[in-house]
């Protein structure tokens, strides 16, 4: 549990496994004789990641941030947000609970480099159980009640985070301008709205959040919810983590057809577990208003923003940008509403 400081500058590459636990022998993390075996982890895209493992099943995660990310668009940021994101997992430890996250290990500011405890096995990716299984609504209600206790326990220590969270710099780099000003410069129509919400989102700064709280980061072992990736933490207008997430319920109803109803219905399941959670709060005042325009700026900036979703065809990304596009002339009043309106229009251009 210490930060090592190399007696050289050279970065090494933790996909190249030799380097990694050479680095970690000399670091005094690991033995000479210690052979753990190393997996690279793919799928994310701002980030090397490499599983560390041990005969006894234990093992550890490496994280390396990159400063371009493996998106087709140009897109950078500094790697430095590694540090954040170690920040973050000691605190989430205290806000909601040690077996809601894995166990920081070890970071290093020279190798933009991050070490927690893996998640055991078997455990399986939220995401890939929404692509492929059937939805579980005690899992959406978990998911809604575990980003509650984050927002809300995190408010009362709301002075010192304010302070250990103010940059909001990787939020802009990875969020915001990625998503809404990116979409915002390719659908002129949705421009207004957009920056509208940009503008209301760095005014709203009432406790911490996430920014990333996606079913892709979430593991379920034992049937219990485990959070990961937490690098664009920040203090901020929680209604992002709302529409972020909510925006992922609603864009795998449109992708599962036949299984649309149950997927909106989950949705609203996650929404009330939340709501039930914060209601009377004083930093959720209005809080249902903006979680609706971060909804509907997620689901239009979610295909065609710089981070596009893999799992929707062309015909499906132009028929969410129509059915979006419709509801931000006049949002819907309760997110309730919203969730029925945007699965009825899907059907409109299918």
């Amino acid at each position: 549990m210490h930060t090592y400081i190399a007696s050289s500058t050279a970065m090494i590459d933790i996909e190249n496994h030799a380097q990694l636990l050479d680095f970690l022998v000399q670091s005094g993390l690991l033995g000479e004789r210690s052979q753990p075996l190393c997996t690279t982890l793919h799928g994310g895209v701002s980030n090397r990641t490499v599983k560390i493992s041990w005969a006894d099943g234990s093992g550890w995660v490496a994280k390396q941030a990159l400063e371009k990310l493996r998106v087709q668009a140009d897109w950078f940021s500094d790697p430095k947000r590694i540090h954040i994101e170690a920040a973050g997992l000691r605190w989430l430890a205290r806000l909601i609970g040690t077996t809601a996250v894995p166990s920081f290990v070890f970071e290093s500011h020279e190798q933009r480099l991050l070490i927690m405890s893996a998640v055991p096995e078997p455990h399986q990716n939220y995401k890939e159980l929404l692509l492929t299984g059937l939805p579980a609504p005690h899992h959406a209600a978990e998911f809604g009640t575990l980003l509650a206790r984050l927002h809300d326990n995190a408010f009362a220590y709301r002075e010192e985070l304010s302070l250990e969270f103010a940059d909001t710099t990787f939020f802009e780099n990875l969020r915001i301008d990625p998503y809404y000003i990116y979409a915002g410069h390719h659908l002129p129509a949705a421009a207004p709205f957009l920056f509208r919400l940009i503008d209301g989102t760095r005014k709203r700064r009432l406790t911490l959040v996430h920014g990333d709280y996606s079913p892709k980061n979430i593991l379920i072992h034992r049937d219990r919810l485990i959070l990961l990736d937490h690098e664009v933490i920040h203090f901020g207008d929680p209604a992002f983590d709302v529409g972020f997430s909510m925006a992922h319920f609603l864009s795998k109803a449109h992708a599962r057809v036949s299984l649309r109803h149950q997927f909106a219905a989950l949705a609203d399941t996650y929404w009330q577990s939340y709501c039930h959670q914060v209601a009377g709060r004083p930093w959720a005042v209005d809080l249902e208003r903006w979680s609706i325009n971060h909804t509907l700026g997620c689901l239009l900036a979610r295909v065609a923003g710089k981070s596009i979703l893999e799992y929707l065809s062309s015909s499906q990304k132009a028929a969410q940008r129509m059915a979006v596009q419709q509801l931000i002339d006049k949002p819907p009043a309760t997110m309730t509403a919203l969730i029925q309106q945007f699965t009825s229009r899907l059907s409109d251009y299918e």
